[in-house]
C-alpha cells in the first residue's frame, strides 16, 4: 500500500475559516458518530467523519425498514426500569438528553412523530431515510466532512491511520471520537474489528454477546404455515422484564420488539413466558371459556369465544399441547404460556450486542482513561 497525503489540495473544498479550528475526527458514521459530529461541529470544531463502508448509517437504515423506533414515551421510572441496573452510568446522560429531547431533536429535523399503543415513538413515515437525509443536510450546513470507504487501522505515532482502496491515509486530530458500533450485523459495518486495536493499547474488553435479539425455536411442521405471521396484542415476560410488543414467527424462531425488550434476561437463562390475553384477568378468561359451552370444540372456544387468531392458537398448541379442557386450567395457561426455545439467535443476527468497553475504562465524559483525547460512544460501550 502507498501512504498518501491526508489532505490532497485538489479535493479540498473547505472554508479557510474551518481549517483554523481544532480538528475532531469521528470514526464511524452510524447514529452515535453522526450525533457526536453534530455536537462537535456545533461547538465550533472542524469535524471529519470517516466510515469504512461505501455509504453511511447502513444499520440505521436497515432498522428503519421495519419502523424506526426512536424512543419510548413513558414516565422516567418506567424508562429506568427497562434500562435495568447495569445502565446506571447512563442515567446522567439521559437526564441531559431524555426521551422528550430525542423527540424534539427529530421534530427539529422536520420529522412528524407518533406514539404507538405500547409507548414506542416512530416517525409518521415509519422510515429512517427521510430523517437521515435531513440530518445529513444539517451536518453539511455545519461544515462536517464525510469520507466513506475509509477503514480505521489504528494509530501511526500521533496520527490516526486509515485504509482507502490501496492507499493509506494518516489523519491528525486534536480530538477523536470512536463510534464503531458493536459486533452484530457485520455486513452493515458493526463487525467488532476495532476490538484488537484497542486491546493492543491495553484497553480491556468484555466479550461480545447478543443483546436485543430474537430467540431460536425449532418449529415442528405444524408451524410452517405461520412463518412470517405476527403475534400482536400480547405480553412477553422474562423474570423482572415485561414487554407489550409484537413478535413475528420466523423460520428460525421469534423476532420482534416484544421479544427484544426482554432478551437481556433471556441471555442469562431466564425462562420466556407469553400472555396471549394481557387485557383480561384469569377469571375473565375462565368465565368466557365456560360460557362457550363444553360442547363447543376447543378451537371454537379459542377462536370465537376469546377471539384468538390462528397464529396465536398455533403457537399455543406448539408449546403446550395437549391443552387442558378445564376452563380454569386453560385460562391460566393462556395467561402464562411457556415458550420453549433454544436461546438467543446468533450474535451476527442481533439488533445490538452486549460487551465491549467497560464504563470503568472511561471517565464521566466517555474519554478513554488510557488514551487522553480519545472518546468512545454508542454500542462500543458495554
Amino acid at each position: 500500500m502507498n501512504v498518501v497525503s491526508p489532505e490532497p489540495k485538489a479535493s479540498r473544498m473547505i472554508d479557510a475559516e474551518i481549517l483554523d479550528r481544532p480538528r475532531a475526527v469521528v470514526v464511524g458514521a452510524g447514529p452515535a458518530g453522526l450525533a457526536a459530529a453534530e455536537v462537535l461541529a456545533g461547538a465550533g470544531l472542524w469535524v471529519t467523519i470517516c466510515e469504512a463502508k461505501p455509504s453511511i448509517a447502513r444499520k440505521f437504515l436497515m432498522a428503519g425498514k421495519s419502523g424506526l423506533n426512536l424512543t419510548m414515551d413513558e414516565d422516567r421510572a418506567a424508562f429506568d426500569r427497562a434500562l435495568g441496573p447495569d445502565a446506571e452510568p447512563l442515567r446522567d446522560m439521559i437526564d441531559t438528553f431524555d426521551a422528550s429531547a430525542v423527540q424534539d431533536w427529530a421534530s427539529g429535523l422536520g420529522q412528524e412523530l407518533f406514539t404507538g399503543s405500547t409507548g414506542r415513538v416512530f416517525p409518521v413515515s415509519m422510515k429512517a431515510s427521510p430523517l437521515l437525509r435531513a440530518w445529513l443536510a444539517r451536518l453539511d450546513g455545519l461544515g462536517v466532512e464525510r469520507r466513506v470507504g475509509w477503514r480505521w487501522l489504528g494509530w501511526e505515532g500521533a496520527d490516526l491511520m486509515f485504509r482507502a482502496g490501496d492507499a493509506l491515509h494518516p489523519l491528525h486530530a486534536d480530538v477523536v471520537v470512536l463510534a464503531l458500533g458493536g459486533a452484530s450485523w457485520s455486513r452493515l459495518g458493526s463487525d467488532g474489528s476495532w476490538a484488537p486495536l484497542l486491546a493492543a493499547c491495553g484497553v480491556p474488553l468484555a466479550p461480545f454477546h447478543p443483546a436485543n435479539a430474537g430467540v431460536r425455536v425449532n418449529w415442528s411442521a405444524h408451524m410452517q404455515p405461520h412463518i412470517g405471521e405476527p403475534l400482536k396484542g400480547v405480553r412477553w415476560t422474562a423474570g423482572d422484564l415485561t414487554s407489550r410488543g409484537e413478535a413475528t414467527i420466523s423460520s428460525g424462531g421469534l423476532e420482534g420488539g416484544g421479544v427484544y425488550a426482554v432478551s437481556r434476561n433471556l441471555r442469562n437463562g431466564t425462562p420466556l413466558r407469553l400472555d396471549l390475553l394481557p387485557d383480561r384477568s384469569v377469571d375473565a378468561v375462565r368465565d368466557t371459556l365456560s360460557r362457550s359451552g363444553r360442547k363447543a370444540s376447543l378451537a371454537n372456544r379459542l377462536r370465537k369465544g376469546l377471539r384468538l387468531g390462528p397464529t396465536a392458537i398455533a403457537l399455543l398448541q406448539e408449546m403446550a399441547r395437549p391443552l387442558p379442557k378445564d376452563p380454569q386450567a386453560l385460562a391460566m395457561l393462556l395467561k402464562d404460556v411457556p415458550i420453549n426455545h433454544q436461546g438467543l439467535r446468533p450474535l451476527d443476527e442481533a439488533i445490538s450486542s452486549a460487551g465491549g468497553i467497560s464504563f470503568a475504562e472511561v471517565d464521566a465524559g466517555l474519554m478513554l482513561k488510557r488514551a487522553p483525547g480519545v472518546f468512545v460512544a454508542g454500542e462500543m460501550l458495554d
